[in-house]
């Protein structure tokens, strides 16, 4: 039982390593004041530029850098139309997930059945063999360790460094921010490109990592569970760490189930379980009020802003 319980949150690391990737830059985003919907589309894009590039180079750094490159480039045309031309958030970031459905779909079709590099695993030497939490935490590839020490330094420069406060102020009060000098329509533009940034990686996971290939909407919902993550975390890098992990946990206990070959829960649930269980507690804190008084959403969310002439 509790080789079991090691292989489960080895399992379940894993699979929160695309939400966190994903929720940190959307978190960040919407920290600036832009709230963006397309992050699904974005990790498609990410998934498939990624494991496209990957195939014809065999190099996975290369073809991770290309996801990043277009989930940012994606996040460039949402940037364009909601901090360039004040277009409505809402429409714009949808607008971008269908985008990203329908164009990786189509251009993804002669990839299905190629084959791609892969990270390995890097086990770190002596933490490799701690009980427990060797498997789950230092025998991973090189990607789930990246999420994991952004989580932290997020944090830090979102709440100690002066970026970090100029980011916040452009997210909770625009307009006295840009009087006091704050680049605000700059630090929007820059900061849901970053976003964008993260989302294509946290897409490139999946096709070189997670479940290396490509398959048409291979990131399953999980953006959408990423934007949920973030208003669980009350906009909280490490709160959002913790939401990812009990996201992973729900993924693992289907892999656990399907392993030990229990019938005790229909496999159609399983699959439904950590996005239906994730929504659940999001709504359940809602209405219980633990979010409330503690959820502090930038005043300026998803408004746009044009400075006085």
């Amino acid at each position: 039982m509790p080789g079991d319980l090691a292989i489960v949150a080895q399992i379940a690391v894993k699979s929160s390593v695309a939400v966190l990737f994903a929720a940190l830059g959307e978190l960040v985003a919407e920290k600036s004041g832009v709230l963006n919907l397309g992050v699904e589309g974005m990790m498609l894009v990410g998934a498939l530029a990624g494991f496209a590039v990957g195939a014809q180079t065999q190099d996975p750094v290369l073809a991770a850098g290309a996801g990043m490159a277009a989930g940012g480039a994606m996040a460039m045309i949402h940037a364009a139309f909601t901090v360039g031309l004040g277009a409505d958030q809402v429409v714009s970031g949808l607008s971008l997930t269908i985008l990203g459905a329908g164009l990786s779909g189509f251009l993804g079709r002669p990839l299905v059945n190629a084959s791609g590099p892969v990270f390995e695993t890097l086990a770190l030497p002596g933490l490799k063999d701690l009980p427990f939490l060797g498997p789950a935490l230092f025998s991973q590839n090189v990607l789930v360790y990246l999420a994991f020490l952004l989580t932290p330094l997020i944090w830090f420069a979102l709440l100690r460094t002066r970026l970090g406060l100029m980011i916040r102020a452009s997210g909770e009060d625009a307009i006295s921010a840009d009087a006091s000098g704050v680049p605000v329509r700059a630090i929007r533009f820059g900061c849901t490109v970053f976003g964008g940034l993260l989302a294509g990686l946290g897409g490139s996971y999946l096709s070189l990592a997670y479940t290396p290939g490509w398959k048409e909407g291979m990131t399953a919902g999980q953006g959408w569970i990423a934007i949920a993550m973030v208003v669980f975390s009350t906009w909280n890098p490490l709160l959002a760490l913790a939401g990812a992990l009990m996201f992973g946990w729900l993924t693992a206990l289907q892999f656990y189930f399907q392993a030990t070959g229990s019938e005790l829960i229909p496999p159609s649930v399983l699959r439904m379980l950590p996005y239906v269980l994730t929504i659940a507690v999001l709504v359940l804190a809602n209405r219980t009020g633990m979010l409330k008084g503690r959820a502090k959403a930038p005043a300026n969310l998803g408004l746009p802003f044009s400075r006085e002439p």
